[in-house]
């Protein structure tokens, strides 16, 4: 009996290790295993009149186009769940285009698959895109109201983006994680906010912004190279706000250079099929422009109020190109960004193992209830109604504002005038001032709701993950040390519950925006960043909170609440902007028509040029079109063969309109030093409109040229 005994506990013993050492197998073998999808789709909105967001400048109206925007779409499926990563080239991205893009895709696949929860979207933070696609006023006043059109290409390239992606899913795909330090690409641009952080805590990190990268490589079941997505906190600030071409800034130039060396120099961009994602991180108070902040005669401007003689006007970044040439900012801090990352992709061998997860609830940021544990004070606060304090009209050393406002201030009575306007639109109650303090009230934006809320009180939060990397999303622009802190909350959760080797990942402007979020300690300074925290100085602790919640849920696989719904406002959007009537060329002259002609020969490294009579860009924003608004084309044998187009770094699209309904169309192009000599031209393609409305296509031709 007892030799029975000991035969049955044997095979129990046996059962159980070969249970372990199958699960072993499985995880070593598999969990590393992922379906993984990739996508890419144009987002370029209209390339005439519309204010540009980002800087606020109401005479800051596109004129052109340098390069395309983008949305580039990663999808990640261990066979249990499955999430959408999508960065975009634009400035942000906003609760109405979350909700439109979840909306398109539920249409198509069913309300299942892809949801508010598992689709994160977030924006690289180009001030070189259109503007007047949100639903909350304050953000599209500077761009005459709501663009329709404008919002629509944004949320339908996206929509395809992560369509094409759900349509090039890979099987047993291999992911690697790898981070490095990236020098000479950002510097923090409000250093005396940073400086009254704890110094103990200051002592923890080398610089005053973060330098870190993080990759994610994805490679095919067959080894070969497939995507990239990479990290890094920088504004996309590199184009001042003179300019007036779309440009997707720094980071969309990073995407560009990375696909363009994968997928070949002959390629087109925004093709693929290798996709580079350079997304956005907790970059509010980093910039791109990394010789300082300077006066007009080269000298530093005030550190506390960043002014020149007492004006903010004239104080601002200037970044590393030669004679403040801002193309060439872009590209070199792209360029840095491009080959730091492509350095880590190729040395990345840290295997992604584990399953992908996701977690994602609403919450109103107006009435949140933060415990000591996150605020270091003795009893609970509550955050507060939104409120913009004086500094955010004085605008960064990236982008000076008007009248006189300048950061760093605790008081309003620098600007009585304004603020005795502004009280109009809503009078701050005293319990709004005192929750809201040191921030002298400008707009009580909390309490201004003529037609509909101006900004967000119910903002989404969620947190990926993918293996041991950890992606949280976030609705606004966390300052690097609040980015920091929230990083290390997280971080802290984890390791409670027994994941001690995770990188976690900021992703900036995910899903809605809601502004600035800064340290309390930087909130008390009031430079532009902590007066653009709307929801008081409990704000950063606020999250804090709710993404430990968050965190915590989705390592042990706990409910969270949906939480509530945000407004649907689309019914109270309006716009300012008048639509394009009619399009006519000079007289004698037709749609097409050169106006002026390009030069017989150019030398390589040279620019050649052409310019046309021709429709408004607005009638037709050429979306996802293999030319777009202009083909560099070479003549091989007897065929033309493009070789450029308007999503080309090297190309750029002038718009002028030379009377009131004439439009002239500059094209140039900036002949690169490896280009085949030989024969070119230039055809531009474009749409007019007539007095009926009727839009008719129509194309005009260069002469010949050689390039030499």
């Amino acid at each position: 009996m007892k030799q029975n005994k000991n035969k049955m506990v044997s095979r129990q013993r046996s059962s159980a290790l070969l249970l372990v050492v199958l699960s072993i197998g499985l995880v070593g073998c598999c969990a590393n295993a992922l379906n993984v999808g990739s996508g890419i789709f144009d987002i370029t909105g209209p390339a005439a009149e519309i204010g540009m967001m980002g800087y606020a400048m109401v005479n800051q109206t596109t004129a052109g186009l340098h390069f395309r925007l983008r949305a580039r779409a990663f999808i990640f499926d261990d066979g249990a769940q499955r999430v959408v990563y999508a960065s975009t080239d634009s400035c942000m991205i906003y609760t109405a285009v979350k909700r439109v893009v979840v909306q398109l895709l539920q249409a198509k696949f069913g309300p299942t698959l892809y949801t508010q929860q598992n689709v994160m979207l977030s924006g690289i933070h180009t001030h070189s895109g259109p503007g007047g696609y949100s639903e909350y006023l304050i953000f599209d006043l500077t761009s005459s109201g709501f663009h329709k059109d404008n919002f629509n290409t944004i949320a339908s390239g996206i929509a395809q983006a992560i369509i094409n992606a759900h349509n090039n899913m890979q099987s047993s795909a291999s992911l690697y994680l790898n981070s490095g330090t990236l020098l000479d690409s950002n510097i923090n641009r409000s250093p005396t906010a940073y400086a009254n952080n704890p110094a103990s805590e200051r002592a923890k990190y080398q610089h005053n912004v973060d330098k870190l990268m993080t990759v994610l490589k994805v490679l095919k079941a067959d080894k070969s190279d497939f995507g990239v997505v990479s990290w890094f906190a920088v504004h996309g600030t590199s184009m001042n706000n003179t300019n007036k071409l779309i440009s997707g800034d720094n980071k969309g130039y990073a995407s560009y250079a990375f696909e363009r060396l994968m997928n070949g120099n002959d390629t087109l961009p925004g093709i693929g099929p290798f996709i580079a994602a350079f997304g956005q991180s907790n970059e509010g108070d980093v910039s791109p422009n990394t010789r300082g902040a300077m006066c007009p005669d080269m000298k530093p401007c005030d550190s506390v109020h960043s002014t020149c003689g007492g004006y903010s006007q004239g104080c601002h970044g200037y970044g590393p190109g030669k004679n403040d040439n801002n193309f060439e900012s872009t590209q070199i801090i792209g360029t840095n960004q491009f080959q730091k990352a492509l350095g880590l992709y190729k040395s990345a061998t840290e295997l992604v193992v584990g399953p992908v997860a996701h977690v994602h609830t609403f919450i109103d940021m107006t009435q949140v209830v933060v415990t000591p544990e996150f605020t270091g004070l003795s009893q609970n606060v509550t955050t507060c109604l939104s409120a913009l304090g004086d500094s955010f009209a004085g605008g960064t050393t990236d982008g000076p504002g008007d009248f006189n406002f300048h950061q760093g201030t605790n008081s309003s009575s620098t600007n009585l005038y304004w603020n005795y306007l502004a009280s109009f639109l809503s009078d701050p109650t005293a319990e709004q001032r005192k929750c809201q303090y040191p921030k002298p009230i400008l707009l009580n934006t909390g309490g201004i709701n003529l037609p509909s809320p101006w900004e967000p009180s119910i903002l989404p939060l969620q947190i990926f993950r993918i293996g041991q990397l950890f992606i949280i999303g976030v609705p606004g622009e966390f300052s690097t040390m609040s980015g920091r802190r929230l990083r290390d909350t997280v971080s802290g959760v984890l390791q409670k519950h027994g994941i001690v080797n995770s990188t976690v990942v900021i992703a900036g402007l995910s899903n809605a925006y809601s502004h600035y979020i800064t340290t309390r300690e930087e909130y008390e300074v009031q430079r532009y960043e902590g007066a653009s925290t709307l929801y008081g100085p409990n704000t950063l602790a606020a999250y804090q909170q709710e993404y430990a919640k968050l965190a915590a849920a989705l390592v042990t696989g706990t409910p969270v609440p949906a939480g509530p719904t945000p407004p649907d406002l689309s019914a109270y959007t309006f716009t300012f902007q008048l639509p394009v009537i009619e399009d006519n060329p000079p007289l004698f002259k037709h749609f097409g028509d050169v106006d002026v002609d390009v030069k017989s020969s150019y030398v390589r490294g040279t620019t050649a040029s052409a310019s046309f009579w021709g429709g408004n860009p607005r009638n037709n924003f050429l979306t996802q079109n293999p030319a777009g608004f202009l083909s560099v084309q070479k003549l091989v044998g007897s065929t033309w063969t493009q070789v450029a187009n308007d999503g080309s770094w090297d190309t750029k699209m002038y718009w002028e309109r030379v009377w009131l309904t004439e439009n002239r169309i500059t094209v140039s192009w900036d002949i690169p030093t490896y280009i085949e000599t030989g024969q070119y031209r230039f055809v531009h393609f474009g749409y007019w409109k007539s007095i009926d409305g009727a839009i008719t296509p129509y194309s005009g031709v260069s002469s010949t040229f050689t390039v030499a």
